[in-house]
Protein backbone atom coordinates (compact mmCIF):
# COMPACT_ATOMS: atom_id res chain seq x y z
CA UNK A 1 0.00 0.00 0.00
CA UNK A 2 1.40 3.32 -1.01
CA UNK A 3 0.24 6.02 0.92
CA UNK A 4 0.90 9.74 0.46
CA UNK A 5 -0.14 11.95 3.58
CA UNK A 6 -0.94 15.86 3.33
CA UNK A 7 -1.82 17.20 7.00
CA UNK A 8 -0.53 20.38 9.01
CA UNK A 9 -1.23 20.49 12.24
CA UNK A 10 -1.65 19.15 15.47
CA UNK A 11 -5.02 17.41 14.72
CA UNK A 12 -3.70 15.68 11.53
CA UNK A 13 -0.62 13.97 13.85
CA UNK A 14 -2.76 10.59 15.22
CA UNK A 15 -4.51 10.29 11.85
CA UNK A 16 -0.63 10.37 10.52
CA UNK A 17 0.55 8.11 12.82
CA UNK A 18 -2.07 5.63 12.62
CA UNK A 19 -1.71 5.16 9.02
CA UNK A 20 2.30 4.92 9.35
CA UNK A 21 1.67 2.27 11.85
CA UNK A 22 -0.80 0.24 9.76
CA UNK A 23 0.18 1.06 6.07
CA UNK A 24 3.82 2.88 6.38
CA UNK A 25 3.57 6.07 4.68
CA UNK A 26 5.63 6.95 1.42
CA UNK A 27 5.46 10.61 1.76
CA UNK A 28 4.53 13.55 3.27
CA UNK A 29 2.82 17.55 2.36
CA UNK A 30 3.01 20.10 4.75
CA UNK A 31 2.69 23.74 5.10
CA UNK A 32 6.41 25.43 5.35
CA UNK A 33 8.05 26.08 8.08
CA UNK A 34 6.43 29.80 10.12
CA UNK A 35 7.99 31.77 12.39
CA UNK A 36 6.42 31.13 15.98
CA UNK A 37 6.66 32.35 19.55
CA UNK A 38 7.77 35.44 20.85
CA UNK A 39 11.40 35.12 18.97
CA UNK A 40 9.51 34.31 15.56
CA UNK A 41 11.87 31.79 15.31
CA UNK A 42 10.97 29.42 11.91
CA UNK A 43 9.39 26.13 13.07
CA UNK A 44 8.14 23.00 11.77
CA UNK A 45 4.79 21.96 11.89
CA UNK A 46 3.60 19.57 13.78
CA UNK A 47 3.13 16.96 11.07
CA UNK A 48 6.41 17.46 9.89
CA UNK A 49 7.86 16.80 13.28
CA UNK A 50 5.97 13.14 13.26
CA UNK A 51 7.16 13.09 9.59
CA UNK A 52 10.88 13.87 10.62
CA UNK A 53 11.13 11.41 13.17
CA UNK A 54 9.92 8.17 11.03
CA UNK A 55 12.66 9.12 8.10
CA UNK A 56 9.47 9.59 5.96
CA UNK A 57 10.46 12.40 2.57
CA UNK A 58 8.42 15.52 3.66
CA UNK A 59 7.79 18.23 0.31
CA UNK A 60 6.70 21.78 1.73
CA UNK A 61 5.27 23.55 -0.94
CA UNK A 62 4.11 27.17 -0.76
CA UNK A 63 1.30 26.49 -3.43
CA UNK A 64 0.96 22.52 -4.52
CA UNK A 65 -1.28 23.51 -7.05
CA UNK A 66 1.28 25.32 -9.05
CA UNK A 67 4.42 23.43 -8.15
CA UNK A 68 5.19 21.25 -11.16
CA UNK A 69 8.38 20.24 -9.68
CA UNK A 70 5.95 18.63 -6.64
CA UNK A 71 3.42 17.49 -8.70
CA UNK A 72 5.61 15.79 -10.77
CA UNK A 73 7.38 14.15 -8.20
CA UNK A 74 3.52 12.81 -6.71
CA UNK A 75 3.04 11.18 -10.22
CA UNK A 76 6.04 9.28 -10.03
CA UNK A 77 5.69 7.81 -6.33
CA UNK A 78 1.96 6.31 -8.11
CA UNK A 79 0.44 6.25 -4.63
CA UNK A 80 -2.67 3.85 -3.93
CA UNK A 81 -4.31 6.56 -1.54
CA UNK A 82 -3.62 10.47 -0.86
CA UNK A 83 -4.60 11.17 2.70
CA UNK A 84 -5.51 14.76 3.25
CA UNK A 85 -6.44 15.81 6.97
CA UNK A 86 -6.13 19.58 7.40
CA UNK A 87 -3.08 20.64 5.09
CA UNK A 88 -4.20 23.64 4.48
CA UNK A 89 -4.52 23.94 0.70
CA UNK A 90 -6.58 23.28 -2.18
CA UNK A 91 -5.85 20.44 -4.29
CA UNK A 92 -6.09 20.74 -7.94
CA UNK A 93 -7.91 18.09 -10.30
CA UNK A 94 -4.84 16.87 -11.80
CA UNK A 95 -3.50 16.12 -7.95
CA UNK A 96 -7.33 14.67 -7.30
CA UNK A 97 -6.30 12.32 -10.19
CA UNK A 98 -3.24 11.22 -9.36
CA UNK A 99 -4.04 8.17 -6.51
CA UNK A 100 -5.37 4.96 -7.66
CA UNK A 101 -8.03 4.38 -5.22
CA UNK A 102 -8.68 8.47 -5.04
CA UNK A 103 -7.78 11.31 -2.45
CA UNK A 104 -9.30 10.82 0.99
CA UNK A 105 -10.32 13.73 3.34
CA UNK A 106 -11.21 13.12 7.37
CA UNK A 107 -13.54 16.50 7.72
CA UNK A 108 -14.31 17.84 11.56
CA UNK A 109 -18.17 17.64 11.19
CA UNK A 110 -20.77 15.00 9.72
CA UNK A 111 -20.81 16.58 6.45
CA UNK A 112 -23.01 18.11 4.78
CA UNK A 113 -23.41 20.32 7.56
CA UNK A 114 -20.21 22.55 8.46
CA UNK A 115 -18.47 22.21 5.43
CA UNK A 116 -15.27 24.90 6.27
CA UNK A 117 -12.45 25.84 7.72
CA UNK A 118 -14.03 25.98 11.61
CA UNK A 119 -16.35 23.21 12.13
CA UNK A 120 -15.79 21.95 15.59
CA UNK A 121 -15.39 25.60 16.71
CA UNK A 122 -19.27 26.54 15.07
CA UNK A 123 -20.81 23.49 16.19
CA UNK A 124 -20.64 24.71 19.99
CA UNK A 125 -20.94 28.17 19.04
CA UNK A 126 -24.19 27.24 17.25
CA UNK A 127 -25.49 25.00 20.24
CA UNK A 128 -25.26 21.39 18.44
CA UNK A 129 -25.65 18.56 20.63
CA UNK A 130 -23.76 16.00 17.78
CA UNK A 131 -20.93 16.01 15.69
CA UNK A 132 -18.15 14.09 14.60
CA UNK A 133 -16.15 13.11 11.62
CA UNK A 134 -16.67 11.94 8.37
CA UNK A 135 -14.19 10.53 5.92
CA UNK A 136 -15.11 11.38 2.00
CA UNK A 137 -14.11 11.08 -2.03
CA UNK A 138 -12.41 14.83 -2.43
CA UNK A 139 -13.43 16.53 -5.54
CA UNK A 140 -12.45 20.12 -6.82
CA UNK A 141 -15.28 21.53 -4.43
CA UNK A 142 -15.04 22.70 -0.50
CA UNK A 143 -15.83 19.44 1.44
CA UNK A 144 -18.52 18.29 -1.11
CA UNK A 145 -17.08 15.33 -2.17
CA UNK A 146 -19.06 12.13 -1.89
CA UNK A 147 -19.02 10.57 1.55
CA UNK A 148 -17.51 7.35 3.24
CA UNK A 149 -17.50 6.67 6.71
CA UNK A 150 -19.04 8.66 9.71
CA UNK A 151 -18.59 8.47 13.73
CA UNK A 152 -20.37 10.62 16.11
CA UNK A 153 -19.37 12.56 19.51
CA UNK A 154 -22.09 13.99 21.86
CA UNK A 155 -21.30 17.40 22.49
CA UNK A 156 -22.14 18.37 26.01
CA UNK A 157 -23.75 21.56 27.93
CA UNK A 158 -19.79 22.30 29.10
CA UNK A 159 -17.23 21.05 26.28
CA UNK A 160 -15.35 23.31 24.83
CA UNK A 161 -13.89 23.50 21.79
CA UNK A 162 -10.57 22.20 22.72
CA UNK A 163 -11.83 19.20 24.21
CA UNK A 164 -14.18 18.62 21.16
CA UNK A 165 -10.95 19.11 19.15
CA UNK A 166 -9.01 16.69 20.95
CA UNK A 167 -11.95 14.15 20.93
CA UNK A 168 -12.31 14.25 17.17
CA UNK A 169 -8.65 14.03 16.64
CA UNK A 170 -7.85 10.96 18.47
CA UNK A 171 -11.10 9.24 16.93
CA UNK A 172 -9.91 10.48 13.37
CA UNK A 173 -7.09 7.39 12.73
CA UNK A 174 -9.41 4.76 13.62
CA UNK A 175 -12.02 6.29 11.15
CA UNK A 176 -9.61 6.33 8.13
CA UNK A 177 -8.06 3.31 8.82
CA UNK A 178 -11.12 1.54 8.24
CA UNK A 179 -11.78 3.85 5.45
CA UNK A 180 -8.93 2.66 3.28
CA UNK A 181 -9.60 -0.83 4.18
CA UNK A 182 -13.17 -0.70 3.11
CA UNK A 183 -12.57 0.92 -0.02
CA UNK A 184 -9.64 -1.31 -0.91
CA UNK A 185 -12.09 -4.86 -0.24
CA UNK A 186 -15.38 -3.00 -1.92
CA UNK A 187 -17.46 -2.99 1.54
CA UNK A 188 -17.84 0.92 1.79
CA UNK A 189 -20.87 2.18 -0.29
CA UNK A 190 -20.12 6.36 -1.18
CA UNK A 191 -23.19 8.69 -0.74
CA UNK A 192 -23.45 12.19 -2.17
CA UNK A 193 -24.13 15.35 -0.39
CA UNK A 194 -27.27 16.75 0.13
CA UNK A 195 -26.22 20.15 -0.90
CA UNK A 196 -29.39 21.55 0.23
CA UNK A 197 -28.72 20.57 3.95
CA UNK A 198 -25.33 21.72 4.27
CA UNK A 199 -24.22 24.93 5.73
CA UNK A 200 -20.31 26.34 6.21
CA UNK A 201 -17.94 26.85 8.84
CA UNK A 202 -16.50 30.16 7.88
CA UNK A 203 -12.68 31.04 9.10
CA UNK A 204 -12.03 32.33 12.93
CA UNK A 205 -11.24 35.91 13.63
CA UNK A 206 -10.85 38.02 16.64
CA UNK A 207 -14.30 39.74 16.16
CA UNK A 208 -15.92 36.44 15.81
CA UNK A 209 -15.32 36.91 19.53
CA UNK A 210 -16.87 39.73 20.54
CA UNK A 211 -19.59 38.99 23.10
CA UNK A 212 -22.99 40.86 22.43
CA UNK A 213 -24.69 41.12 25.89
CA UNK A 214 -28.42 41.91 24.25
CA UNK A 215 -28.08 38.14 23.28
CA UNK A 216 -29.47 35.51 25.89
CA UNK A 217 -26.92 33.80 28.26
CA UNK A 218 -27.25 30.31 26.55
CA UNK A 219 -25.71 32.17 23.07
CA UNK A 220 -22.85 34.24 24.75
CA UNK A 221 -21.81 30.99 26.86
CA UNK A 222 -21.37 28.81 23.85
CA UNK A 223 -19.71 31.60 21.89
CA UNK A 224 -17.38 31.53 24.88
CA UNK A 225 -16.87 27.81 24.79
CA UNK A 226 -16.74 27.81 20.68
CA UNK A 227 -13.94 29.46 21.19
CA UNK A 228 -11.59 28.45 24.01
CA UNK A 229 -8.96 27.79 23.77
CA UNK A 230 -8.86 30.31 20.17
CA UNK A 231 -9.49 33.24 19.30
CA UNK A 232 -11.61 33.60 23.04
CA UNK A 233 -14.58 35.51 23.45
CA UNK A 234 -14.40 39.32 24.94
CA UNK A 235 -15.85 42.02 26.57
CA UNK A 236 -14.88 45.74 27.33
CA UNK A 237 -14.23 46.71 31.45
CA UNK A 238 -13.08 49.97 31.43
CA UNK A 239 -11.53 50.59 28.72
CA UNK A 240 -9.76 47.33 28.54
CA UNK A 241 -10.28 44.06 26.89
CA UNK A 242 -11.69 41.28 28.90
CA UNK A 243 -10.84 37.76 27.59
CA UNK A 244 -13.47 35.34 28.86
CA UNK A 245 -12.46 31.30 28.76
CA UNK A 246 -15.16 30.08 31.02
CA UNK A 247 -18.62 30.78 32.12
CA UNK A 248 -21.52 29.24 33.37
CA UNK A 249 -25.55 29.99 32.56
CA UNK A 250 -27.34 30.34 36.24
CA UNK A 251 -30.77 29.63 36.62
CA UNK A 252 -31.81 33.20 37.57
CA UNK A 253 -33.47 36.20 36.32
CA UNK A 254 -32.44 39.56 36.39
CA UNK A 255 -34.18 42.85 34.96
CA UNK A 256 -31.19 44.64 34.54
CA UNK A 257 -29.12 46.12 31.62
CA UNK A 258 -28.12 43.25 29.13
CA UNK A 259 -24.11 43.61 30.14
CA UNK A 260 -24.62 45.04 33.91
CA UNK A 261 -22.56 43.53 36.61
CA UNK A 262 -24.96 42.06 39.29
CA UNK A 263 -22.58 40.57 42.04
CA UNK A 264 -19.28 39.71 42.08
CA UNK A 265 -17.50 37.13 44.46
CA UNK A 266 -15.10 33.97 44.75
CA UNK A 267 -17.57 32.05 42.53
CA UNK A 268 -17.32 34.52 39.57
CA UNK A 269 -18.75 37.38 38.07
CA UNK A 270 -22.64 37.59 37.72
CA UNK A 271 -23.37 39.27 34.13
CA UNK A 272 -27.44 40.18 33.30
CA UNK A 273 -27.91 39.64 29.36
CA UNK A 274 -31.31 39.70 27.28
CA UNK A 275 -32.58 36.63 29.20
CA UNK A 276 -30.75 35.42 32.01
CA UNK A 277 -27.76 35.77 34.31
CA UNK A 278 -24.35 34.14 33.19
CA UNK A 279 -21.21 33.85 35.52
CA UNK A 280 -18.38 34.61 34.39
CA UNK A 281 -15.85 32.15 36.16
CA UNK A 282 -12.36 32.90 34.15
CA UNK A 283 -10.73 35.94 32.46
CA UNK A 284 -7.55 37.34 31.79
CA UNK A 285 -6.91 40.91 30.81
CA UNK A 286 -4.28 42.61 28.44
CA UNK A 287 -0.49 41.84 29.52
CA UNK A 288 -1.92 38.88 32.55
CA UNK A 289 -1.85 35.37 32.76
CA UNK A 290 -5.93 33.49 31.89
CA UNK A 291 -7.24 33.74 35.96
CA UNK A 292 -10.20 32.40 38.06
CA UNK A 293 -11.89 35.28 39.11
CA UNK A 294 -11.48 34.28 42.90
CA UNK A 295 -7.66 34.74 42.58
CA UNK A 296 -8.20 37.74 40.21
CA UNK A 297 -10.22 40.07 42.68
CA UNK A 298 -7.73 38.98 45.81
CA UNK A 299 -5.27 41.82 44.26
CA UNK A 300 -8.30 43.71 41.48
CA UNK A 301 -11.40 45.37 42.07
CA UNK A 302 -14.78 44.80 39.78
CA UNK A 303 -16.84 46.31 40.66
CA UNK A 304 -20.76 45.51 41.02
CA UNK A 305 -23.10 47.92 39.11
CA UNK A 306 -20.74 48.49 36.22
CA UNK A 307 -21.92 47.33 33.12
CA UNK A 308 -19.59 45.53 30.03
CA UNK A 309 -19.77 47.27 26.07
CA UNK A 310 -19.13 45.13 22.97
Amino acid sequence: MKIVFMGTPEFAVPSLEALIDEFGVEAVFTQPDRPKGRGKKLAMSEVKEVAVKHNIKVFQPENLKKSRENIEELKSMNPDFIIVVAYGQILSKEILDIPKYGCINLHASLLPKYRGAAPINWVIVNGEKVTGNTTMFMDEGLDTGDMLLKSEVQVTDSMTAGELHDILMKQGGELLLNTIKGIVDGTIKRTKQEDEKSCYASMLSKETGRIDWNKDSKQINNLIRGLNPFPVAFTNYNGEVMKIYEAEVLNENTNSKPGSIINVSKKGIKVATASGVLLIKKIQFPSKKPMYVEDYIKGNTIDKGDIFTS
